[in-house]
């Protein structure tokens, strides 16, 4: 199932996400979108992305119900964003000599995240790394360039059966 991304016309990182009949806020990157994405220019990238796996927080949050694969976070999972490393925008297990997200974080932005595949066949160094969709902040503040959603929504994206994500520049609907 295709999931779409709208961006706002009024907002940088306001969107609303379609899934089947189901329209929800999302959060994007505080730049809005890009169809150059760049490593740390805060935007989220335009275009047709898989799904590939969801990763979750066993320890905080129920496994969510999805067709993806799911995978438990452990304190040892990130992710390299170092441009400069062989491992660039990949799943890497810390500690590890490049610089890199951790995913195991104490706030509860990834107790759900969804790996996008951008940027991953190969990985271009500098074109940008780590784009997921995951839970939003409480406040609601921007991303760096992901797509962030409520858990409820998030779940329900999930349990809808998504597997392509769609992100549309504004003023462009499904």
């Amino acid at each position: 199932m295709m999931i779409h991304v709208c961006c706002s016309a009024n907002s940088d990182s306001d969107a609303q996400l379609h899934c089947g009949h189901k329209i929800m806020r999302a959060v994007i990157g505080r730049n809005g979108v890009s169809a150059a994405k760049r490593e740390g220019d805060l935007c989220t990238p335009l275009g047709t992305f898989p799904l590939k796996c969801v990763y979750y927080r066993a320890d905080r949050v129920a496994r969510p119900r999805t067709t993806l694969p799911v995978i438990p976070l452990s304190p040892q999972d990130g992710w390299c964003d170092d441009p400069a490393s062989t491992d660039y925008n990949r799943h890497v297990t810390l500690p590890h000599p490049a610089r890199h997200e951790q995913l195991w974080r104490d706030d509860h932005v990834y107790d759900l995240v969804v790996i996008v595949g951008y940027n991953d066949a190969p990985a271009r160094p500098g074109a940008g790394s780590a784009i997921f969709m995951h839970l939003q902040r409480p406040d609601g503040s921007p991303t760096e360039g992901c797509v962030a959603l409520t858990e409820q929504d998030l779940r329900s994206v999930l349990a809808e059966g998504a597997t392509t994500m769609v992100v549309h520049p504004p003023g462009v609907s499904p």
